[in-house]
């Protein structure tokens, strides 16, 4: 009984912890333009941490980003360090100077995002592939542009209205 009390207080308190806002004080003065940061080549070094903050696995992703005028389409290649491997191709569309939707195969409806200063956040519901089927988790990614060639990004995961996780990723724009 004392271990469930305990396990209840932890995600009620792992519920709590804070989270980014578009209305945060403003850090730089670098406009974060997705169109612009993703059109071309990219690599990608990223790992998922548990609610605990064990590191689960780790990843690279290659990424070829094409901007039409448009739509913007990223084609990810995903290796993970157990060598097993995913693709996930996003078309994401611009809907409003500072906003986009998005699909990708697996995921659930369309994902939403809002462009602000050097910041972006992209919120959606997808059925991950995991090691031994698929998790349906809904993620709240912010991304920080951190130079002109290098983005950072904090992906908060959550399962059924409870936090599971987050994934930290920085994307290195090739020159």
């Amino acid at each position: 009984m004392r271990w469930m009390i305990l396990a209840i207080g932890l995600l009620v308190l792992a519920a709590c912890t804070g989270k980014p806002s578009l209305v945060d004080e403003v850090l730089s003065e670098r406009k974060l333009n997705l169109e612009e940061f993703f059109d071309g080549r990219l690599t990608a070094y990223g790992q998922f941490q548990d609610v605990f903050g064990t590191v689960r696995r780790r990843f690279t992703v290659d990424i070829e980003g094409t901007w039409d005028g448009r739509t913007l389409t990223l084609v990810e290649d995903f290796v993970y360090e157990d060598q097993s491997t995913e693709r996930r191709e996003w078309t994401l569309t611009k809907t409003g100077p500072d906003s986009w939707q998005g699909t990708a195969p697996g995921v659930i409806g369309t994902a939403t995002g809002q462009e602000m200063g050097d910041t972006f956040n992209w919120q959606y519901t997808i059925d991950l592939p995991v090691p031994d089927g698929t998790l349906r988790v809904m993620f709240d990614d912010w991304m920080w542009l951190l130079s002109d060639d290098r983005l950072l990004n904090r992906a908060y995961m959550k399962r059924a209205g409870v936090d599971i996780g987050d994934v930290i990723i920085t994307f290195e724009k090739e020159q």
